[in-house]
Protein backbone atom coordinates (compact mmCIF):
# COMPACT_ATOMS: atom_id res chain seq x y z
CA UNK A 1 0.00 0.00 0.00
CA UNK A 2 1.46 3.34 -1.10
CA UNK A 3 1.09 6.30 1.25
CA UNK A 4 0.16 9.87 0.27
CA UNK A 5 -0.38 13.15 2.06
CA UNK A 6 -3.24 14.22 -0.20
CA UNK A 7 -5.38 12.23 -2.63
CA UNK A 8 -7.58 14.24 -4.98
CA UNK A 9 -10.55 12.44 -6.50
CA UNK A 10 -11.35 13.89 -9.90
CA UNK A 11 -9.03 15.34 -12.54
CA UNK A 12 -11.14 18.16 -13.92
CA UNK A 13 -10.13 21.82 -13.58
CA UNK A 14 -10.61 21.77 -9.79
CA UNK A 15 -8.71 18.52 -9.28
CA UNK A 16 -5.79 19.41 -11.53
CA UNK A 17 -5.41 22.82 -9.87
CA UNK A 18 -5.56 21.23 -6.44
CA UNK A 19 -2.91 18.71 -7.51
CA UNK A 20 -0.58 21.47 -8.65
CA UNK A 21 -1.03 23.56 -5.49
CA UNK A 22 -0.67 20.55 -3.19
CA UNK A 23 2.43 19.23 -4.93
CA UNK A 24 4.13 22.62 -4.97
CA UNK A 25 3.99 22.57 -1.18
CA UNK A 26 5.96 19.32 -1.10
CA UNK A 27 2.91 17.26 -0.19
CA UNK A 28 3.01 13.81 -1.74
CA UNK A 29 -0.07 14.04 -3.92
CA UNK A 30 -2.09 11.71 -6.12
CA UNK A 31 -4.94 12.69 -8.45
CA UNK A 32 -7.31 9.86 -9.41
CA UNK A 33 -9.97 9.98 -12.12
CA UNK A 34 -12.35 7.28 -13.30
CA UNK A 35 -11.91 8.51 -16.88
CA UNK A 36 -9.57 10.81 -18.72
CA UNK A 37 -8.36 14.01 -17.09
CA UNK A 38 -10.62 16.90 -17.94
CA UNK A 39 -14.11 15.83 -16.97
CA UNK A 40 -16.82 18.05 -18.45
CA UNK A 41 -14.10 20.49 -19.48
CA UNK A 42 -13.36 18.24 -22.43
CA UNK A 43 -16.83 19.00 -23.80
CA UNK A 44 -16.19 22.72 -24.18
CA UNK A 45 -15.46 23.43 -27.87
CA UNK A 46 -14.14 26.95 -27.33
CA UNK A 47 -13.89 29.40 -24.42
CA UNK A 48 -13.52 33.15 -24.62
CA UNK A 49 -13.83 33.84 -20.90
CA UNK A 50 -10.81 32.08 -19.38
CA UNK A 51 -8.22 34.65 -18.25
CA UNK A 52 -5.09 34.75 -20.35
CA UNK A 53 -6.61 33.28 -23.52
CA UNK A 54 -8.70 35.13 -26.09
CA UNK A 55 -9.95 31.79 -27.40
CA UNK A 56 -9.06 28.27 -26.28
CA UNK A 57 -10.65 24.84 -26.57
CA UNK A 58 -11.42 22.94 -23.40
CA UNK A 59 -9.31 20.00 -24.51
CA UNK A 60 -6.30 22.22 -25.19
CA UNK A 61 -6.57 23.94 -21.82
CA UNK A 62 -6.91 20.60 -20.04
CA UNK A 63 -3.79 19.33 -21.79
CA UNK A 64 -1.88 22.41 -20.60
CA UNK A 65 -3.20 22.06 -17.05
CA UNK A 66 -2.46 18.34 -16.93
CA UNK A 67 1.10 18.81 -18.17
CA UNK A 68 1.68 21.53 -15.59
CA UNK A 69 0.18 19.51 -12.74
CA UNK A 70 2.25 16.44 -13.61
CA UNK A 71 5.33 18.43 -12.62
CA UNK A 72 4.09 18.39 -9.02
CA UNK A 73 1.84 15.36 -8.52
CA UNK A 74 0.94 11.93 -9.85
CA UNK A 75 -2.14 11.59 -12.04
CA UNK A 76 -3.85 8.21 -12.28
CA UNK A 77 -6.50 8.10 -15.02
CA UNK A 78 -9.10 5.46 -15.87
CA UNK A 79 -9.11 4.27 -12.28
CA UNK A 80 -12.29 3.59 -10.32
CA UNK A 81 -12.33 4.03 -6.55
CA UNK A 82 -14.30 1.12 -5.14
CA UNK A 83 -14.28 2.16 -1.49
CA UNK A 84 -12.90 4.67 1.02
CA UNK A 85 -12.46 3.62 4.63
CA UNK A 86 -11.69 6.09 7.41
CA UNK A 87 -8.90 4.73 9.56
CA UNK A 88 -6.45 5.96 12.19
CA UNK A 89 -4.59 8.95 10.82
CA UNK A 90 -6.30 9.02 7.45
CA UNK A 91 -8.13 6.97 4.83
CA UNK A 92 -7.66 3.70 2.94
CA UNK A 93 -8.71 3.69 -0.71
CA UNK A 94 -9.31 0.60 -2.83
CA UNK A 95 -9.18 1.07 -6.61
CA UNK A 96 -9.43 -0.91 -9.80
CA UNK A 97 -9.01 -0.20 -13.48
CA UNK A 98 -11.86 1.33 -15.43
CA UNK A 99 -14.04 -1.44 -16.94
CA UNK A 100 -12.78 -0.40 -20.38
CA UNK A 101 -9.21 -1.31 -19.38
CA UNK A 102 -9.91 -4.52 -17.49
CA UNK A 103 -8.75 -7.90 -18.68
CA UNK A 104 -9.72 -11.31 -17.36
CA UNK A 105 -6.26 -11.67 -15.84
CA UNK A 106 -5.78 -8.29 -14.21
CA UNK A 107 -8.33 -5.85 -12.82
CA UNK A 108 -5.54 -3.47 -11.81
CA UNK A 109 -6.59 -3.54 -8.16
CA UNK A 110 -4.60 -1.31 -5.79
CA UNK A 111 -4.79 0.13 -2.30
CA UNK A 112 -3.64 3.56 -1.17
CA UNK A 113 -3.41 5.34 2.16
CA UNK A 114 -3.83 9.10 2.41
CA UNK A 115 -3.90 11.55 5.29
CA UNK A 116 -6.36 13.86 3.52
CA UNK A 117 -8.84 13.74 0.64
CA UNK A 118 -10.12 16.40 -1.74
CA UNK A 119 -13.34 15.53 -3.57
CA UNK A 120 -13.33 17.17 -7.01
CA UNK A 121 -15.71 14.65 -8.57
CA UNK A 122 -17.85 17.25 -10.35
CA UNK A 123 -21.29 16.67 -11.73
CA UNK A 124 -22.78 15.35 -14.93
CA UNK A 125 -25.32 17.01 -17.21
CA UNK A 126 -28.69 15.39 -17.40
CA UNK A 127 -29.19 14.47 -21.03
CA UNK A 128 -32.30 14.35 -23.16
CA UNK A 129 -31.35 10.82 -24.25
CA UNK A 130 -32.73 11.31 -27.75
CA UNK A 131 -31.27 10.34 -31.15
CA UNK A 132 -28.70 12.85 -32.38
CA UNK A 133 -27.81 14.28 -28.97
CA UNK A 134 -24.44 12.57 -28.63
CA UNK A 135 -23.73 12.75 -32.37
CA UNK A 136 -24.02 16.54 -32.48
CA UNK A 137 -22.33 17.31 -29.16
CA UNK A 138 -20.13 20.34 -29.82
CA UNK A 139 -21.72 20.77 -33.24
CA UNK A 140 -24.96 22.39 -32.21
CA UNK A 141 -25.75 20.50 -29.01
CA UNK A 142 -24.47 22.24 -25.88
CA UNK A 143 -24.99 22.28 -22.13
CA UNK A 144 -23.41 25.63 -21.26
CA UNK A 145 -24.66 28.91 -22.70
CA UNK A 146 -21.78 30.83 -21.13
CA UNK A 147 -19.29 28.55 -22.87
CA UNK A 148 -20.89 28.17 -26.30
CA UNK A 149 -23.42 30.96 -26.75
CA UNK A 150 -21.01 33.24 -28.61
CA UNK A 151 -20.96 30.82 -31.54
CA UNK A 152 -24.67 31.35 -32.22
CA UNK A 153 -25.07 35.11 -32.20
CA UNK A 154 -27.74 36.08 -34.72
CA UNK A 155 -28.81 32.45 -35.14
CA UNK A 156 -31.82 30.41 -34.03
CA UNK A 157 -31.37 28.36 -30.86
CA UNK A 158 -33.61 26.31 -28.59
CA UNK A 159 -33.09 26.21 -24.83
CA UNK A 160 -34.59 23.09 -23.24
CA UNK A 161 -35.78 23.29 -19.65
CA UNK A 162 -38.11 25.13 -17.31
CA UNK A 163 -36.10 25.80 -14.16
CA UNK A 164 -33.90 28.68 -13.05
CA UNK A 165 -30.86 27.51 -15.05
CA UNK A 166 -32.80 27.23 -18.30
CA UNK A 167 -34.39 30.66 -17.84
CA UNK A 168 -31.09 32.31 -16.90
CA UNK A 169 -29.28 30.75 -19.83
CA UNK A 170 -32.10 31.70 -22.25
CA UNK A 171 -31.81 35.31 -21.06
CA UNK A 172 -28.04 35.15 -21.44
CA UNK A 173 -28.37 33.88 -25.02
CA UNK A 174 -30.93 36.60 -25.79
CA UNK A 175 -28.62 39.30 -24.45
CA UNK A 176 -25.81 37.92 -26.59
CA UNK A 177 -27.94 38.38 -29.67
CA UNK A 178 -29.20 34.83 -30.26
CA UNK A 179 -32.75 34.20 -31.47
CA UNK A 180 -33.73 31.96 -28.58
CA UNK A 181 -36.90 30.08 -27.73
CA UNK A 182 -37.53 28.02 -24.62
CA UNK A 183 -38.78 24.43 -24.94
CA UNK A 184 -40.68 23.21 -21.89
CA UNK A 185 -42.52 19.93 -21.43
CA UNK A 186 -45.21 21.42 -19.19
CA UNK A 187 -47.64 24.35 -19.42
CA UNK A 188 -46.02 26.21 -16.53
CA UNK A 189 -42.39 27.10 -15.80
CA UNK A 190 -40.66 26.02 -12.60
CA UNK A 191 -38.28 28.99 -12.47
CA UNK A 192 -38.60 31.88 -10.02
CA UNK A 193 -41.21 34.53 -10.68
CA UNK A 194 -38.75 37.31 -11.50
CA UNK A 195 -37.17 35.10 -14.16
CA UNK A 196 -40.55 34.39 -15.71
CA UNK A 197 -41.16 38.14 -15.86
CA UNK A 198 -37.73 38.67 -17.40
CA UNK A 199 -38.50 36.12 -20.12
CA UNK A 200 -41.67 38.01 -20.98
CA UNK A 201 -39.92 41.39 -20.91
CA UNK A 202 -37.29 40.07 -23.30
CA UNK A 203 -39.88 38.57 -25.66
CA UNK A 204 -38.53 35.04 -25.28
CA UNK A 205 -41.19 32.70 -26.61
CA UNK A 206 -41.92 29.51 -24.70
CA UNK A 207 -42.93 26.41 -26.65
CA UNK A 208 -45.30 24.88 -24.10
CA UNK A 209 -46.08 21.18 -23.71
CA UNK A 210 -43.15 20.37 -25.97
CA UNK A 211 -40.35 17.84 -25.95
CA UNK A 212 -37.51 17.22 -28.37
CA UNK A 213 -37.73 13.69 -29.77
CA UNK A 214 -34.74 13.82 -32.15
CA UNK A 215 -31.92 16.19 -33.11
CA UNK A 216 -31.08 16.21 -36.81
CA UNK A 217 -28.58 17.71 -39.22
CA UNK A 218 -25.67 17.01 -41.52
CA UNK A 219 -22.34 18.30 -40.21
CA UNK A 220 -24.13 20.46 -37.63
CA UNK A 221 -27.63 20.72 -36.17
CA UNK A 222 -30.24 22.12 -38.54
CA UNK A 223 -33.55 20.91 -37.04
CA UNK A 224 -35.29 18.88 -34.38
CA UNK A 225 -38.34 16.69 -34.22
CA UNK A 226 -40.58 18.43 -31.74
CA UNK A 227 -43.50 16.73 -30.02
CA UNK A 228 -45.79 19.66 -29.32
CA UNK A 229 -49.20 19.25 -27.74
CA UNK A 230 -49.12 15.59 -28.78
CA UNK A 231 -48.24 16.25 -32.43
CA UNK A 232 -44.84 15.82 -34.09
CA UNK A 233 -43.39 18.61 -36.20
CA UNK A 234 -40.05 19.38 -37.84
CA UNK A 235 -38.65 22.51 -36.25
CA UNK A 236 -35.71 24.44 -37.72
CA UNK A 237 -32.91 25.48 -35.37
CA UNK A 238 -29.14 25.97 -35.43
CA UNK A 239 -28.52 24.75 -31.91
CA UNK A 240 -30.04 22.96 -28.94
CA UNK A 241 -28.95 24.04 -25.46
CA UNK A 242 -29.95 21.65 -22.68
CA UNK A 243 -30.47 22.83 -19.08
CA UNK A 244 -32.59 20.19 -17.38
CA UNK A 245 -30.38 19.81 -14.34
CA UNK A 246 -27.13 18.25 -13.18
CA UNK A 247 -26.44 15.14 -11.17
CA UNK A 248 -23.65 15.62 -8.59
CA UNK A 249 -21.14 12.77 -8.48
CA UNK A 250 -21.48 12.27 -4.75
CA UNK A 251 -21.58 8.50 -4.15
CA UNK A 252 -18.13 8.20 -2.54
CA UNK A 253 -18.59 11.32 -0.44
CA UNK A 254 -21.98 10.14 0.79
CA UNK A 255 -20.57 6.73 1.76
CA UNK A 256 -17.86 8.50 3.78
CA UNK A 257 -20.45 10.51 5.70
CA UNK A 258 -19.83 13.88 4.07
CA UNK A 259 -22.75 16.28 4.50
CA UNK A 260 -24.70 17.09 1.33
CA UNK A 261 -27.24 19.81 0.66
CA UNK A 262 -30.83 19.13 -0.43
CA UNK A 263 -29.68 18.82 -4.06
CA UNK A 264 -26.87 16.38 -3.31
CA UNK A 265 -23.94 18.80 -3.50
CA UNK A 266 -21.13 18.69 -0.94
CA UNK A 267 -21.37 21.35 1.77
CA UNK A 268 -18.09 23.16 2.52
CA UNK A 269 -16.97 26.17 4.53
CA UNK A 270 -14.92 29.04 3.12
CA UNK A 271 -11.78 26.88 3.37
CA UNK A 272 -13.46 24.15 1.26
CA UNK A 273 -13.53 21.89 4.34
CA UNK A 274 -16.37 19.39 4.80
CA UNK A 275 -17.85 18.09 8.05
CA UNK A 276 -15.45 15.10 7.95
CA UNK A 277 -12.04 15.90 9.41
CA UNK A 278 -9.34 15.80 6.75
CA UNK A 279 -11.80 15.90 3.85
CA UNK A 280 -12.15 18.87 1.50
CA UNK A 281 -14.05 19.51 -1.71
CA UNK A 282 -13.83 21.79 -4.75
CA UNK A 283 -15.45 22.45 -8.11
CA UNK A 284 -18.88 21.59 -9.48
CA UNK A 285 -19.51 18.96 -6.80
CA UNK A 286 -19.92 21.87 -4.35
CA UNK A 287 -22.70 23.46 -6.45
CA UNK A 288 -22.80 27.22 -6.78
CA UNK A 289 -21.40 28.98 -9.85
CA UNK A 290 -20.31 26.22 -12.19
CA UNK A 291 -17.55 27.93 -14.12
CA UNK A 292 -14.06 26.69 -14.94
CA UNK A 293 -12.31 29.57 -13.18
CA UNK A 294 -14.39 29.09 -10.01
CA UNK A 295 -13.47 25.39 -9.93
CA UNK A 296 -9.77 26.28 -10.24
CA UNK A 297 -10.03 28.82 -7.42
CA UNK A 298 -11.76 26.34 -5.13
CA UNK A 299 -9.18 23.69 -6.01
CA UNK A 300 -6.37 26.01 -4.94
CA UNK A 301 -8.12 26.85 -1.65
CA UNK A 302 -8.82 23.18 -0.91
CA UNK A 303 -5.19 22.20 -1.50
CA UNK A 304 -3.85 24.99 0.73
CA UNK A 305 -6.36 24.10 3.44
CA UNK A 306 -5.40 20.42 3.28
CA UNK A 307 -1.72 21.37 3.53
CA UNK A 308 -2.40 23.57 6.57
CA UNK A 309 -4.37 20.74 8.17
CA UNK A 310 -1.43 18.34 7.66
CA UNK A 311 0.93 20.80 9.34
CA UNK A 312 -1.26 20.88 12.43
CA UNK A 313 -1.22 17.10 12.87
Amino acid sequence: MENYDIVIIGAGPAGLTAGMYAGRQNSKTLVIDKGMAGGLGLEVPMMQNYPGFDLIAGMELIQKMKAQSENYCEILENTVIESIEKTEGGFNLKTKNSPLLMTSDDAGENEFFTKTIIFATGSSHRHLNVPGEEEFLGRGVAYCATCDGMFFIGRDVLMVGGGNSAAQEALYLKNLGCNVKLVHRRDELRCEHHLQNALKENDIEVLWNSTIEEIKGDMTVDSVTLLRNGKEEDYKTDAVFVAIGDDPSNVLAKELGVDLDENGYIITDKNQATNVEGVYSAGDITGGVKQWIVACGEGAVAAISAYNYLNLQ
